[in-house]
């Protein structure tokens, strides 16, 4: 299973992640367009640190909020939404490409991540816009237990998608994450190691309530926003290095 890490979300003086200690342990690099963090210098540093470290390469589009760190939702037209995340994946696909990389993904961001899980018709809004640029690109969702109405949601667009499990975070039964506001939504750094020991050898987790969940993911998300969340990323890759 890969790991992907959210990155490249600093933005002028202000820093924000461990991006320089956390790349080199993680096989995919989501990368923020400008609309939540980050900015053209940090955009640039970014990506030349994943091509050192040769990693797999997603734009990060969020809605249009760098005050509330695209956490807020947005109520958008479905063309507005489109052109929106079609200017934010070019950002990061330019870039790239000047530097000698190549985009392969895309991972909505924060509170339009959360509400294209929520609302299949926003989830179709986005696999349209992602499908409709102008090269092929995968899109990077949440791993629920519709994710065979996703999928064939996904074939009417010749899109292919990349389902996500998160490292850290509790779940609830129908798949979905506990939300952050609720106690123990996040968990402590050995129970987070328990659920991707767990997730690898049966590709299921514990709910909050209980009930085992299962996952078919493709790929882990973890953080690494402070030395304690490096440092179970540095665990997960140890332990992904002996399962």
């Amino acid at each position: 299973m890969k790991l992907n890490c959210d990155l490249g979300e600093s933005f002028a003086a202000y820093q924000m992640g461990l991006d320089a200690e956390v790349m080199p342990l993680i096989d995919q690099a989501n990368i923020a367009c400008g609309f939540h963090a980050g900015d053209p210098t940090v955009l640039v540093n970014t990506l030349t640190l994943a091509k050192k470290h040769q990693v797999e390469i997603g734009a990060h589009p969020s809605y249009d909020d760098k005050q509330g760190f695209g956490r807020r939702s947005v109520k958008m037209a479905a063309d507005e939404l489109k052109h929106l995340l079609w200017y934010q994946i070019a950002a990061v696909d330019g870039v790239a490409k000047s530097l000698g990389l190549e985009l392969s993904y895309v991972k909505p961001h924060g509170a339009l991540y959360n509400d294209m899980m929520a609302s299949s018709a926003l989830l179709e809004i986005v696999m349209q816009a992602v499908a409709s640029y102008h090269k092929p690109l995968k899109l990077m969702l949440l791993a629920t237990a519709a994710a065979k109405q996703h999928k064939l949601l996904a074939k009417r667009y010749q899109l292919e998608l990349l389902f996500e499990a998160f490292a850290d975070r509790c779940y609830k039964k129908d798949g979905s994450l506990t939300p952050r506001s609720q106690t123990g939504s996040v968990l402590d750094h050995q129970t987070a190691l328990v659920q991707v020991q767990q997730l690898l050898q049966s590709g299921t987790v514990q709910s909050d309530t209980g009930e085992l969940v299962a996952i078919e993911a493709d790929t882990l998300c973890v953080h690494g926003d402070n030395p304690a969340a490096l440092a179970l990323v540095q665990s997960i890759r140890q332990l992904l290095g002996t399962t």
